[in-house]
């Protein structure tokens, strides 16, 4: 990975870097469209091929047919695109936890405005204990806020500021006994290439991902895995030419499967990084050996800073996956505000260390993965224990 030769790098929950490979694939697949042609009749077989394969790949990884996957420009498109196509009655209530990213929660007000919905909160973000104990609690936190006209809950996958898991299965099979049934909307930013996803993602309704984090392809592509019943009652909202069944007739019906969710032309080379990334951490191992391998770090990262004065992390117990957050702070000057957090990005980045502050809970948050190495995390440690004193 270029990206990681002059730094030490703790921002895979923002993006992560591109390996060599994968950048080698984006510019081969360039090349061979322009020596087909870009708009030939020899190109199409080689855009279908790269397509399908990676369809057929996030499928695998989603455990769930290639007909329920979609493609998307990122995560929040991914959410809201097949949302905004379900019948919607005024006076529908939308359940969102307390944890969910502003992209979404933007996108989710705007379409309770709309269509006079009633937004309400599922408290989760207080959860700081283990993920089993997490999961009890939102699953009680779920039972007191679902009413009869619950018709959507939203929920992460891992939450994108504290680092806990969510209970997406369970979710499930609890909204599965309500009488309303509602759906069910997993932000699944911080799941893909970092803990088994397949689960959860063929027990949700719209589980939507993006390829420039922790797979660690590049952005501007993302995929979505959609629940039979979303396919049958939702219907088209962004529209074009690979919605339709025949992309060459306006007359045409929509693509019966999760291809109706798609618009337009895509960066076709974009896939084939994406699909090399996911490769690349296959050739890793499965998807539970390989958080194993990441949480080795961020569990060397949690503990270590229970040893330094001035830290705590927002998990009270160490962490599911690899994300880490924690404040930082001497107990005259108490929590640090947001300025100093992002004072504390800067100067990090000055030893060309790297993690990002985060506003809501104001902390520093530090993501750990295959590529990060116990030398790494020791010295992200000893450069905090340095500088906290005088903080």
């Amino acid at each position: 990975m270029p990206a990681l030769a002059n730094k030490t790098y703790f921002n895979y929950g923002g993006q992560g870097p591109l390996p060599q490979a994968s950048l080698a694939a984006i510019n081969a697949a360039w090349t061979t469209i322009q020596e087909l042609g870009p708009f030939t009749s020899d190109v199409w077989p080689f855009v279908a091929r790269t397509t399908d394969q990676l369809r057929q790949r996030l499928a695998n990884w989603f455990g769930v047919p290639p007909t329920r996957v979609a493609f998307s420009e990122n995560v929040t498109t991914a959410c809201l695109v097949p949302l905004w196509g379900l019948p919607w009655q005024p006076g529908d209530q939308l359940l969102i936890s307390d944890a969910e990213h502003p992209g979404v929660v933007a996108g989710i007000r705007e379409l309770a405005r709309r269509e006079q919905l009633e937004l309400s909160m599922l408290p989760v973000l207080q959860l700081r204990g283990s993920a089993e104990v997490a999961a009890v609690g939102v699953l009680e936190a779920l039972d007191a806020a679902l009413t009869p006209r619950t018709r959507l809950v939203v929920l992460s996958h891992l939450l994108w500021n504290t680092g806990q898991l969510m209970p997406i299965a369970a979710v499930a099979e609890r909204l599965q006994a309500h009488p309303c049934q509602p759906w069910l909307l997993v932000d699944a930013a911080q799941s893909l290439g970092a803990i088994p996803v397949a689960e959860a993602a063929a027990a949700a309704d719209i589980y939507a991902c993006t390829g420039h984090k922790w797979c660690c392809g590049p952005e501007g592509l993302g995929a979505i895995a959609l629940s039979e019943r979303l396919l049958a009652e939702s219907s088209p909202t962004l529209i074009g030419w690979r919605s339709l069944s025949n992309e060459t007739d306006a007359g045409s019906a929509f693509h019966r499967d999760a291809r109706r969710f798609e618009v337009a032309t895509s960066c076709l080379p974009l896939f084939a990084g994406l699909d090399t990334s996911l490769q690349l951490l296959e050739a890793e191992g499965d998807a539970q050996s390989r958080l194993q391998r990441i949480r080795a770090r961020s569990l060397q990262l949690w503990h270590g800073l229970q040893q330094i004065d001035g830290a705590q992390t927002l998990l009270e117990q160490p962490p599911p996956a690899g994300l880490v957050s924690f404040v930082l702070g001497s107990p005259v000057q108490g929590p640090m505000p947001a300025p100093l957090a992002a004072d504390w990005v800067r100067q990090l980045g000055a030893q060309s260390i790297w993690l990002r502050s985060l506003a809501d809970p104001i902390c520093l948050r530090a993501c750990t993965h295959l590529t990060t190495t116990a030398a790494e995390v020791d010295q992200l440690l000893a450069a905090l224990q340095r500088a906290l004193p005088s903080a």
